[in-house]
């Protein structure tokens, strides 16, 4: 029978050193080792703690694997049913050599190997089917149906607005609420460096000119201080974009913008359900964006919302997103407007999620709490913010690794990933990405943003993510990190 790949990065001859299991250990990310003689056949196992505890003993680097390895162990037959393997696998057995009838190990089991952990699922077990049935029996699916206009007035209820505008998805959202506040050519719109393309695509689409600020080292929102230091003449607004589920400081760019008499849109694509001083996210600028996208708190599939304060804004980007055409003589366009509308189905599914919301929420902060004390052990990971003035959301549960603490962050992803865990680095900087680069301005630097890209993680963060799979992560983040301090302490 042949080897699975993987099992060969867990593999060790007894008499090997204890200090070659520690290189193993480190390579497989897995916290163990499976000890075989010289014919291969399997004699023990051996882990990042077995050989902690060996060296306080008084045992050494140059000590042989077999003098330190566990002889009592679970082992399986690789033919043994998938169900059983799962049953043994515990919090105290984390791995399963699955062996053939020489006992030799071919393969291997774990929880992360078995399940992989996603960054983010969504969660449709509420009245989602139920009301796109509706939609299909009634023959109401396109965007015609009664289920859009429902699900802007739940939505801007929701979020203590007057004006909801249901479109396609939340890229052409931010367009859309630019153009309906007369953003254009030659105007400019500051933008923060750290965001997802879509807050500065949106701004170039319109024919503005984008320009990047650096943001908060605290919040990773956009700084207030580089938004000041950025405004000319010509500059129109302020997006602030409220990054991964922090609210923006906006106390003070709603002063700057009042200061110079600037409009301020949200890009709230992140951050549903987030509060700032008590009050939602959206609520504070001219307009107010969102996503709901697969990966957010809410989702349509695609989908996007506009929300405003002012109705005659509103009612122009409601034209705006049927192609210019007046509302009140069919087929005559009032403006070049775009096709922009959300279909009957989307919106049903999105009512019913919107149901769910503050469940939703209420979990992701109970999933960033449960990460918040796994990790707050570990002096080279930088917690996501939540300063006391903020209700943080948690769309992606994002912390910064220090590149000095041993483990650099890509390295965690790829040892992560080994122990069947997916994550994500946060978003490139703007400037450096090729489209954006003639948008910077002379002697620009974006010192926090390089820091924080370089170096942040979202681990996974649905609100579907079980005890089990969060213990599991925080124990790989610890093997991880432990034998690498082993490592690097002999």
């Amino acid at each position: 029978m042949s080897h699975s790949p993987e099992i060969q990065e867990l593999l060790i001859t007894s008499e090997k050193t204890v200090k070659e299991a520690l290189k193993i250990i480190d390579t497989n990310a897995q916290g163990t080792c499976f000890v075989v003689d010289a014919s291969g056949k399997l004699i023990g196992v051996v882990t990042d703690g077995d050989i902690r505890r060996a060296l306080i003993e008084g045992k050494s680097l140059d000590s042989r694997v077999k003098d330190v390895m566990q002889t009592k162990f679970t082992a399986l037959p690789v033919t043994t049913p998938i169900d059983q393997i799962q049953s043994k696998i515990s919090e105290r057995i984390r791995h399963i050599p699955l062996v053939d009838e020489n006992n030799i190990p071919v393969d291997y089991a774990s929880f992360t190997r078995a399940h992989r952990i996603p960054v983010m699922t969504p969660l449709l077990s509420g009245n989602e089917l139920k009301y796109v049935t509706e939609c299909i029996t009634t023959g109401w699916i396109s965007s015609q149906g009664a289920y859009v206009k429902k699900f802007e007035q739940l939505f801007a209820e929701y979020s203590d607005m007057k004006f909801g505008v249901a479109v396609s998805n939340g890229t052409v959202a931010i367009h859309l609420a630019l153009v309906a506040l007369g953003i254009g050519e030659g105007d400019e719109v500051i933008v923060p460096d750290l965001t997802f393309a879509a807050s500065i695509n949106g701004v170039i689409y319109t024919g503005a000119t984008p320009v990047m600020a650096d943001i908060d080292p605290e919040t990773w929102t956009l700084s207030p201080a580089a938004v000041e230091k950025l405004i000319t003449s010509k500059t129109k607004a302020i997006m602030p974009v409220h990054i991964y589920g922090h609210p923006c400081h906006m106390d003070e760019l709603m002063a700057i913008a009042k200061k110079h008499n600037l409009l301020v849109i949200e890009d709230c694509a992140e951050a549903l359900g987030a509060l700032y001083k008590g009050q939602h996210v959206g609520t504070f600028g001219d307009a107010a964006t969102f996503s709901f996208f697969g990966n957010k708190t809410i989702t349509t599939g695609e989908g996007g919302m506009v929300l405003f304060k002012d109705e005659t804004v509103c009612n122009k980007a409601m034209v705006l997103r049927d192609h210019g055409m007046s509302k009140s003589k069919r087929y005559w366009h009032d403006f070049v407007g775009y096709n922009y509308r959300m279909t009957n189905i989307q919106a049903a599914i999105g009512c019913a999620q919107l149901e769910r919301l503050d469940e939703f929420v209420n979990a992701k902060r109970g999933m960033a709490a449960v990460f918040n004390s796994g990790l707050s052990q570990h002096k080279a990971i930088t917690l996501p913010p939540e300063k006391d003035w903020a209700f943080n959301g948690y769309w992606l549960y994002t912390c910064i690794i220090d590149p000095n603490g041993g483990v650099s962050r890509d390295e965690l992803i790829e040892k992560l990933m080994k122990n069947g865990v997916e994550t994500r680095p946060v978003f490139y900087p703007l400037h450096e990405m090729p489209p954006y680069v003639q948008y910077i301005k002379q002697g620009q630097t974006f010192p926090v943003t390089n820091h924080v890209s370089r170096n942040g993680i979202s681990l996974p963060s649905s609100v579907t993510i079980s005890a089990e799979e969060q213990n599991s992560i925080l124990n790989s983040v610890s093997a991880i990190y432990n034998t690498r301090k082993l490592n690097v302490n002999v």
